[in-house]
């Protein structure tokens, strides 16, 4: 809160008036004492002020756990070396998506250890094991992701494991679920992303069976697959599986990089659950900020907790690891990049949570979501160094903060009435100075961002090295704050100055002007945000005091410094993938949410200590070492001394062989051609420079269509690409018949995706009121509200080796029908009334040869509405 110093009752100053000592010694100039403060003391604090931030992250973020082995552990404890012979296991079989060989391995192993688990359990705990097959159904979600989306899924294969005390019947009705996937993308051997989670299962299941005998309630742990196709596998057993009933609340463990500290980012609407971690966990992490990210949309994500939520009514924690999420989802989520104490420091802190909660009698009622009691019932909580976690409820934080809010207001006012119109006017010109922090560091930092791709071969080429963001953003931030809190200055000792000499037109010029800056100084610092009004009459200006400045900046230091830098260090990680149509975004959109973010950061944590640098000559110093830092940055960046990307951190490129053909015809008139995109800001100049021989012609002339997405920006090329695929494997969409009855218009396609088990399919919803979906004779999408994203409405399918490939879409058409949104697929063509794109795991020959010849910074990118290696696209037009 803004407060500003009353002047209205301060006496009058005379020649013999002096100001009142401070505890640091002015530096003698010719005019007499001066109040100012060494260059060297100023650049101390601001290193002191680095080295602080940059410690306090080391060390609540990067200090992980000794990892122990079995004997180190013994029965009931966690060992991660044990942990990591699964993860090591699960990577060796490469990419294991749903519907691979390489799965059904996976599964089998998983299997098999439970079993094992289930030998070697404790003699008074009962260890249930159940290899679980869903079936086929179609999944609803509203929220985020997947609004318009139906996904269907078929031939999904869990692994179940329950583990209850044998005398106690009543703790089978009421159990905690343990989730997590074993299934990875097709791009990726998934040693973050969930090998990680799998390994740390097993071995949280093996100590639990030795524990379960004290259990009043029963912990399952649940190993499924599907959830990198739209979270398939938990909506499939949350709705199929017969113990789902039996829980009462939720653990899911997730990965958005590889390794680190596994934090809390979802949770905290059942208090006693975030106060139950908090208190057992002997590292605990988590930030509630990430979870308001998370839930903003910010990140373009989504995990199985959503369906416990949205589906299953459950309420639960969310933990996910967050460290070097650049490789999310790319080949380098490889098992060599799995830091040491990760899965110790994840293990150790889920064993005593659940022997805590599993021992509780909180779980008697389903832990269900309440929308009407979440927003006050919801904790606000956070980790302090990781080691311990403050928790507390959103109620009284309400109530601290309206506290706060009104003391503060309470304070301006006063200090507003008391000090009249010239406490007003200070009060103005401080508001003002802030203003210009803001307005300079947020322009001069923006400006850069705007000027790096002019100069760089990639719009973000500080992927691989992100200190360089430091240099990029950090460095123009500083000096645009400096920049605008010195004109604020300027404003405020102007303004000061005409008032002085009208209360004291006796004082000495060099007495005055030493008393007006201390005063100028005053005003910045408590404009700041200190509470503070001088109210008293007998109070004159005086220097701030270092102690002041070091109290002022431990408390923001201790608590926010590391998480700021986590924050940097994933929004630069998420760039790498953050554009989901190719093309369709500005190249310097990417650097200004950092450049943004990265000023923000700086003014907030920098504006206490940048109040001392206007009486100390440390500014030329200052500005010099920011310019110098910004022209190293620069320079690194333009002659790509730095690389962007490197082996271990890629750039997320993919390789496409698309077949095109249209609905209802004899698919005579096939064409295909090579597709190469990117989801990473940047056109794609450097690789293509290795596929001379392959004819590849990049640009935005050519808009690619791939049903759940479209690449606007890429390169394709036609050259032997009518080999490596058949006929037989081109999708059929055929009209089964047209008819109107009672007023209505009714469709039956016929739809056979042949050998492919995943595809997308885009129904105009301009054209169709609503349809049906089966498959197998059986109706998986009823009729009823259906929602839709640009006018579409899109079915997503994934399986198994024994899923259906035959299926009936029953459409119901509008009665008066306006396409003026809908794009047509070609200039002059008909509007689309259906889009499919089928995926087929098959890497042809000349997709074989561009793989080979891409740089080796370069990886396939992997998501479930991203195609695989070959893809059929076809089309059915209103006018069929």
């Amino acid at each position: 809160m803004l407060v500003v110093v009353n002047y209205l009752m301060m006496p009058r100053i005379t020649e013999a008036s002096k100001p009142p000592a401070s505890d640091e010694t002015p530096r003698p100039t010719e005019q007499g004492g001066k109040p100012a403060r060494s260059a060297f003391l100023w650049v101390a604090l601001f290193v002191l002020f680095l080295n602080s931030s940059w410690a306090v992250y080391h060390f609540q973020f990067e200090s992980l756990p000794s990892p122990l082995d079995a004997e180190q552990a013994g029965k009931r404890g966690f060992s991660e070396v044990s942990a990591l012979e699964h993860v090591k296991y699960l990577t060796k079989l490469g990419p294991h998506p749903v519907g691979s060989d390489a799965l059904e391995l996976a599964v089998q192993y998983v299997f098999a250890a439970a079993e094992k688990i289930q030998k070697t359990a404790h003699w008074e705990v009962d260890v249930q094991v159940d290899l679980f097959r869903a079936e086929t159904a179609a999944n609803h979600l509203s929220k985020g992701l997947f609004k318009g989306k139906t996904l269907v899924y078929s031939d999904l294969k869990h692994v179940v494991l329950r583990i209850l005390p044998k005398y106690l019947p009543e703790a089978e009705d009421n159990a905690i679920l343990v989730s997590s996937h074993i299934d990875t993308v097709f791009s990726s051997q998934g040693a973050g992303d969930c090998s990680s989670c799998v390994g740390v299962m097993v071995e949280l299941a093996r100590g639990i069976s030795q524990w379960a005998h004290g259990f009043k309630n029963g912990v399952i742990f649940l190993f499924n697959t599907g959830e990198e196709e739209g979270l398939n596998g938990a909506h499939s057993f949350i709705t199929q599986h017969p113990w789902r009933s039996t829980i009462r609340f939720v653990v899911d463990l997730e990965a958005m990089g590889i390794g680190g500290k596994s934090s809390v980012f979802q949770g905290g609407s059942v208090p006693w659950a975030i106060e139950t971690y908090a208190k057992v966990s002997k590292y605990p992490s988590g930030l509630v900020i990430a979870q308001d990210l998370f839930h903003s949309g910010a990140i373009q994500s989504a995990t199985d907790f959503q369906v416990y939520e949205e589906v299953g009514g459950l309420s639960g924690l969310d933990f996910a690891y967050t460290d070097a999420t650049a490789i999310y989802h790319t080949k380098n989520d490889k098992l060599k990049l799995l830091k040491p104490g990760s899965l110790q420091h994840l293990g150790e802190n889920m064993l005593a949570f659940l022997i805590q909660s599993a021992m509780s009698t909180n779980l008697q009622n389903k832990m269900e979501v309440k929308k009407d009691d979440i927003v006050q019932s919801q904790s606000i909580f956070f980790d302090i160094l990781g080691t311990y976690m403050v928790v507390y409820s959103q109620r009284l934080a309400t109530m601290l903060h309206n506290s706060v809010i009104l003391q503060s207001l309470l304070i301006w006012t006063t200090s507003l009435i008391m000090g009249g119109y010239h406490g007003a006017m200070t009060f103005g010109l401080s508001c003002f100075s802030i203003l210009l922090m803001w307005i300079c560091s947020l322009s001069l930092s923006i400006m850069v961002s705007f000027l790096i791709p002019l100069i760089s071969t990639s719009p973000v080429p500080y992927i691989a090295n992100p200190w360089l963001v430091i240099g990029l953003f950090g460095a123009p931030a500083v000096l645009g704050a400096l920049t605008g809190q010195h004109l604020g200055f300027l404003c405020i000792n102007r303004y000061l100055r005409s008032t002085f000499s009208k209360r004291a037109p006796t004082v000495a010029s060099n007495t005055l002007e030493n008393l007006i800056k201390l005063e100028t100084e005053r005003c910045l610092f408590k404009a700041d945000g200190l509470m503070e009004a001088t109210l008293s009459p007998l109070r004159s200006p005086k220097q701030l005091k270092i102690v002041t400045l070091i109290l002022g900046l431990a408390m923001p230091i201790l608590f926010s410094s590391g998480m700021m830098i986590r924050l940097v260090g994933i929004l630069v990680g998420i760039i790498v993938r953050s554009e989901r149509n190719p093309g369709s975004r500005p190249e310097w959109l990417g650097n200004v949410i950092v450049a943004v973010f990265v000023s923000a950061i700086v003014c907030l944590m920098l504006v206490y200590l940048l109040s001392y640098i206007h009486l100390s000559g440390a500014k030329g110093p200052m500005i010099l070492s920011m310019l110098m830092l910004l022209a190293l940055a620069l320079a690194a960046v333009s002659t790509g001394v730095l690389p962007t990307f490197t082996e271990d951190i890629s750039r997320a490129v993919n390789v496409v062989h698309v077949v095109e053909t249209k609905g209802n015809s004899e698919n005579e008139d096939a064409s295909s051609f090579i597709s190469l995109f990117s989801l990473t800001p940047g056109k794609l100049t450097e690789e293509v420079k290795n596929l001379k021989d392959e004819e590849f012609t990049c640009g935005r002339n050519k808009t690619i269509d791939f049903v759940s997405f479209t690449v606007k920006y890429g390169c394709w090329s036609s050259k032997d690409s009518g080999s490596g695929w058949s006929k037989s494997d081109i999708p059929i969409v055929h009209v089964e018949h047209d008819s109107i009855a009672s007023g209505a218009r009714k469709t039956g396609i016929f739809i056979d995706t042949k050998f492919s088990k995943r595809w997308s399919l885009a129904i105009n919803r301009e054209e169709i009121r609503d349809f049906t979906f089966e498959a197998d004779s059986e109706e998986l999408v009823p009729l009823g509200d259906k929602s839709e994203v640009d006018g579409w409405h899109f079915i997503q399918f994934s399986g198994g080796k024994n899923s259906p490939t035959k299926f009936h879409l029953n459409l119901v058409w509008l009665s008066n029908t306006t396409h003026q949104s809908q794009k047509s697929y070609e200039s002059g063509a008909s509007p689309l009334l259906l889009k499919l794109r089928t995926d087929v795991s098959k890497i042809t020959p000349e997709v074989e040869s561009v793989l080979e010849k891409l740089p080796p910074w370069c990886s396939l990118f992997g998501k479930s509405t991203s195609p695989y290696l070959l893809a059929f696209v076809t089309t059915l037009p209103v006018q069929f």
